[in-house]
């Protein structure tokens, strides 16, 4: 595998794995903030937190993959 390749491939992966940690952390806290609200709505008592922070991190692995190929894009353009 040619060496450029495997940089584009390692800043796929480093956005992509950056994406998941932030997302599952966004997910994670806005649920624990929905519990800690003064006014808990019923959406908050009835949305799983397992739940709410694996879509945080699917979300996340989307924007961060998302975020990669656009760059590259932009790279492999201006080349």
């Amino acid at each position: 595998m040619a060496r450029k390749t495997q940089r584009l491939l390692l800043l796929i992966v480093s956005c992509s794995i950056t994406g998941v940690i932030l997302g599952g952390t966004a997910g994670w806290a806005e649920s624990s903030l929905c519990l800690g609200d003064s006014k808990v709505t019923s959406e908050c008592l009835t949305q799983d937190p397992f739940q709410k922070t694996i879509q945080g991190m699917s979300t996340g692995l989307l924007a961060g993959a998302g975020a990669a190929f656009g760059a590259v894009w932009q790279l492999r353009n201006e080349d």
